[in-house]
Order: C-alpha cells, then structure tokens, then sequence
C-alpha cells in the first residue's frame, strides 16, 4: 500500500467566494501513471449491511439503508475499492483522501493502527450514509476514534450550504474546520489546519478527547494557542520541495495581492485565503491542472528550475474531480480522466441513473474502448511531441469547456419544471451525451496526432520533395 497513497492536490471554495455563488471541493488523485480508474452510480439501497475491508481487514456493520451516490473506483479491488470522490443523492460531496503526515512524537503516543479505516473505505462506509457534510464530518470522527486509522489524512465535504475540511492527526485524533464563505483553501500533502477555537462549534469540530491528549503529553510548542498542523504535522526540506510551492501557486493565482511577500518555500502559509477575485469553475480546474507555467519552476517550460519542485498536475494523476455544490440545477460531479492538464472535466450531474459504458470501463492492458485509456492515449501523443502537438490539445479542451457551458445552461433551465424519474432521466441523457461527444473529440485528436507523427520518422531524408 506504500505505493497506493495518493499524493494528491486539494482546493476548497466557499460559497461567497466563487462568482455564481456554488461551493466547490476538488482533488487530483495521483499515485500511479497508469493505474486506471472508471466511474460508477451506486443505486438506493444497493450497499451491503457489513463492509470488510480487503486492505486491512477492518470490518464494520453498515446501515441498511443506503443512499444513491457516484464515485470513481479502482479498475480491481485487490487491495480495496478507492472510490474517492462523489455526490449523494441528499447533495452531500465527499472526496477522500488528501494524503498527509504527522510527526514522530504525536504518533509516539498515538501510533498508526494497523487494521485500521483507511482511504480506500472512507467514501463507501461514509457517503451513503450521510444527509450534511456536518454529519460527514462526524461520521468519519467517530469511525476513525474507534477504530482508528492506518494514515494521517484530510478528507473534503461539503453540501449546498458549507464546505468542511476533515484532518486526522494520528491514529485515533481528528479536527475539521468549516471553510468560510468568503475564502478558499488550498492543501498539498501537509496536515493544513492550524489554530482550532474549541468554542466556535459553528466552525469547529474535533475529537472530544483532543486537548486532554495534547496537554497529557506535552504535545503542543505553543500552549497560548492551540495550532493543529504545528502540533500533529510535519516541517521539514521535504515538505518545502514537495508541498509548499503547491500552496504557494494557489495564493499567487487567486490573492497575488495579498501574497506578494510569499515565496515557494514559505513555512507559514495560511490554511484560508480570501481571493481577490471571485472564482469560477475554470479557476479550480486550472488550479489542478496547474504546473507552474509561467514561472521557472515549469518543469515544461524554458525555466531553468523546472523540476526542483513538484508540479499539482502530473503523469501520475489517475483522475481529477471537482463537486460542485448549491447550483441552481443540479449540482455537478466534474471529473477529468487522467493527467488534468492534458484531459477534459467531463460534468456529471448528480441526480444520473447511469453513465456511459466507456465511463464504467478500465483496466490493465491498456483498452481503448475505456475513457481512461481514451484521455491517457492522446495525452501520451502529446507529450511525444509536446510544443508541436500542445496546441492541438488546447483546442480540443477550450470548444469542450465551452460545449460544457452550453450544455449545462440549457440543463438548468430545463429541469426547473422536472420531478422524479423524468428529471433522472433528463439529467443521465445530458450527461452521458456530453461524455461521449468528449471521448468522440479526444479521438479524433489522437488520429490527427498519429497522422501529423508520421512524418517524425527518424527514417528520413530531404532530396526531394517527392521523397
């Protein structure tokens, strides 16, 4: 499982802070190249009523109802199912894991538990059985100081009214804290949550046991405050070449005014930012898709420090997810296949019955009939010939975000007067029609790189233009 942990890329944005008033939480899921994924739609009271899991063993007695949601699962479930990410049918988002860790002396005396609940299980025995992301919060709390878990972790909720960001500190310790309205957080690897106000129940939750562990243990630097990520999380070279720098980019595209004394190294950077401007569903998308362009650390770029630090979006990105919240149709599963950068986020509706067979397909060998290896096939094209081919791609992405507007405009207006069994079946018909007008788009853009590449031969000779 060492290998499994995904080193991923969050974004959070409040309600207040985005420009047409929707709560947004997104991720990048990065562990392997290729590793695919696919996308599913679990049914009204389709889970089973006891959850054993294969990565630890842990097992849990499940409720029997079950509520509909979407999620985006491993292609095997060897060593679990990793569904990461989804909406419930109660329009409650969930996306779990962002992939943190916690010092030596915290884990000291609270170690790592090793049948624990862990980031493959989270989403299957926590979204279904949720109807708020406060009851998310404090479903996952309780299950964690129960059971305990195998790994520090941040794990993102939200519903049509607020967003929540949950940490685990240790094996058994939590906090979560309710992003305000009119801010943003962005999160890279590092336990991120800082001073906790345990009489601010609106805007904190925790472990009720927290702070007698903390002062039992001597645990805190700083007892005139009570500092999460100082007191459970992690400072070292680390952290300022692999976590750091990704926070940085996010302050410097969405509050560069606020950020000017920021460097890519900066120890103290701030869990919530309040942007200078509001943000749109193409700013969380280009945040995960981001690479440093435009500055010298792009590791595609012409900077002359482009792999000194680790870029959001990468080869390793198995798929990238925005859940958009409180719309004025139907909130959106957005979900990118493959490296964000080089994909397209496909929106899903949440309210679907179904998505295209495409969609639910993925495995090892590659299978061009899968909407992974369909993104990850042109994005291979491209990198082989990437300044050529580049724009090509940017092309393809610009009429697709375009079409996405579009398409999700008339959805909104239409499904005002929906109810019922109509209203699902409108909303899977105008999903799974975008989804595959996208797959068709990524298709041709393959074919019209393979026919430009054949000219790439090395097998070539200038003496004629017939030759």
């Amino acid at each position: 499982m060492a290998n499994k942990l995904s080193a991923c890329t969050s974004i959070l944005i409040g309600k207040g802070a985005s420009i047409d008033g929707t709560i947004m939480i997104g991720r990048n899921e990065d562990a392997k190249a290729a590793w695919p994924k696919h996308m599913v739609v679990h049914q009204h009271g389709e889970m089973p009523t006891r959850f054993i899991s294969k990565e630890t063993k842990l097992e849990l007695d499940l409720p029997a109802d079950s509520a509909r949601y979407t999620a985006t699962p491993e292609w095997t479930d060897k060593a679990g199912v990793f569904e990461e990410d989804g909406i419930n049918e109660y329009d409650v988002a969930m996306s779990a894991t962002e992939s943190a860790y916690s010092n030596s002396l915290v884990l000291g005396y609270d170690p790592l538990v090793e049948h624990g609940l862990n980031e493959e299980a989270m989403v299957t025995v926590v979204l279904p059985y949720i109807k708020t992301a406060r009851e998310g919060v404090q479903r996952l709390g309780n299950l964690i100081a129960k059971y305990g878990t195998g790994e520090t972790n941040g794990v993102l909720f939200a519903d049509n009214d607020e967003a929540w960001y949950f940490e685990s500190g240790a094996g058994h310790y939590w906090v979560a804290q309710r992003i305000p309205d009119d801010s943003y957080a962005v999160v890279a690897n590092q336990l991120a949550i800082q001073e906790i106000d345990f009489t601010d129940s609106d805007n904190f939750m925790f472990h009720p046991g927290i702070q007698e562990f903390v002062d039992k243990h001597h645990l805190n630097p700083d007892p005139t405050t009570f500092n999460f990520r100082k007191i459970f999380g992690t400072a070292d070279r680390s952290d300022a070449v692999y976590s750091e720098p990704r926070v940085w980019i996010g302050h410097q595209m969405f509050s560069p005014k606020q950020a000017t004394d920021e460097t890519p190294e900066s120890t103290e950077l701030p869990f919530l930012m309040k942007p200078d401007r509001k943000l749109s569903i193409f700013d969380a998308q280009r945040y995960l898709s981001n690479h440093y362009e435009g500055t010298a650390f792009d590791p595609i770029g012409t900077g002359k420090f482009g792999h000194k630090y680790r870029p959001i979006s990468l080869a390793k990105t198995q798929e990238s997810h925005i859940l958009q919240m409180n719309r004025p149709g139907a909130n959106i599963h957005w979900l990118a296949m493959g490296v964000a950068a080089e994909s397209t986020y496909v929106p899903f509706f949440a309210g679907i019955t179904d998505v295209p067979a495409p969609y639910k397909r993925g495995k090892l060998p590659a299978q061009l009939n899968s909407a992974y290896w369909i993104f990850k096939h042109a994005s291979v094209l491209v990198d082989s010939h990437l300044h050529d081919f580049l724009p090509l791609l940017r092309e393809v992405q610009k009429e697709r975000n375009s079409a996405a507007i579009e398409m999700i405009a008339k959805t909104d207006r239409e499904v005002k007067t929906m109810t019922g069994d109509s209203r699902a079946s409108y909303l899977t018909m105008q999903s799974s029609g975008y989804a595959i007008d996208t797959l068709n788009a990524y298709k041709k853009l393959a074919l019209a790189l393979i026919t430009k590449m054949t000219d790439y031969c090395e097998l070539n000779f200038k003496t004629d233009e017939n030759l």
